[in-house]
């Protein structure tokens, strides 16, 4: 019997999007439907860390999703011109204001390992305060019709320096042969850098990202390394909708559970289209989309 949160994974038929002359590779199973989301609020917060330390010890894939107070600073420099005509060191200094401005309110992980189990958590910070701090009303709204509890956060979340030590040494980030998936993932990744940078210099806010573009990439390839992929631009050549419930129906994914489709379950949804999409649309080969973050470089 497999820990509480892991299953074995049962393969899925696949499904057809492009014709591919790659020559096939061998199945990888898709996660069995259903994977539990673990919950992680600072009361528990050491068990799940040691037992994410245990799991990533041989992990394999791992996919990220962050929920944050939307965005709310447009820069000097945009102009307010359309994201698309923008050049990507205008889309990262458009983030990068809004990353350093706001504060992260969830991270979500999975982890696909190399015994083909998957799990997920959802760790839930503290230090977001609706009333004071600046945020995007709707994005709040929209968290809130999800489930979200801006008072539980505040009552029994994880501190960020908590949550960034424990993080910071779990064994998941710097380590070679870990591809990471995300969807939309600039905004996530970013979050992700802020997160694990909290108490090393960066206060309890974590520090300000880096000024260019360049710089910033170096420090996610330094966390996450070389290959990092975005669902969404992969989801792009395979003919799929955008919205990363969209391509999960379209691929016949089933959501998670124990959480109300907030960041646990997107990151499990980013995890299993990006496994998805590699073995049954591209027959493996995925590097072209190596390191594009869909709304930097790509849009």
């Amino acid at each position: 019997m497999h820990p509480a949160g892991v299953f074995h994974p049962a393969a899925q038929p696949p499904f057809p999007v492009l014709p591919h002359h790659a020559p096939p590779l061998p199945a990888v199973p898709m996660p069995q439907p259903g994977i539990p989301v673990r919950v992680v609020w600072e009361g528990n917060l050491v068990p799940e860390l040691r037992f994410l330390r245990d799991f990533a010890s041989n992990a394999r894939y791992a996919a990220v999703t962050v929920h944050y107070p939307g965005v709310v600073v447009v820069p000097a420099g945009a102009g307010g011109q359309s994201h698309a005509l923008m050049t990507a060191e205008e889309r990262y200094a458009a983030m990068k204001a809004n990353v350093d401005a706001l504060k992260p309110i969830q991270v979500g992980l999975s982890v696909y390992n190399d015994h083909g189990h998957v799990a997920a958590w959802e760790f839930n910070l503290r230090g977001f305060h609706p009333v004071t701090d600046p945020h995007a009303p709707n994005s709040l709204e929209y968290l809130q019709s999800r489930g979200m509890s801006f008072r539980e956060h505040q009552a029994l979340g994880i501190t960020p320096a908590r949550l960034a030590a424990g993080l910071s040494n779990c064994g998941l980030f710097g380590r070679p042969g870990v591809s990471w998936a995300t969807y939309a993932g600039a905004y996530h990744v970013a979050y992700l850098m802020k997160v694990l940078s909290v108490g090393n210099g960066g206060g309890d806010n974590g520090n300000l990202l880096h000024d260019g573009l360049a710089g910033f990439l170096d420090v996610v390839r330094q966390r996450l390394g070389e290959d990092v992929y975005d669902v969404a631009r992969m989801a792009v050549d395979c003919g799929l909708p955008s919205g990363l419930e969209r391509v999960a129906a379209a691929l016949n994914l089933v959501p998670a559970v124990l959480s109300p489709r907030l960041a646990g379950a997107g990151s499990v949804l980013a995890l299993q289209a990006f496994i998805r999409l590699k073995y049954d649309a591209l027959c493996g080969d995925v590097t072209r989309f190596r390191g594009l973050l869909h709304g930097i470089q790509v849009v």
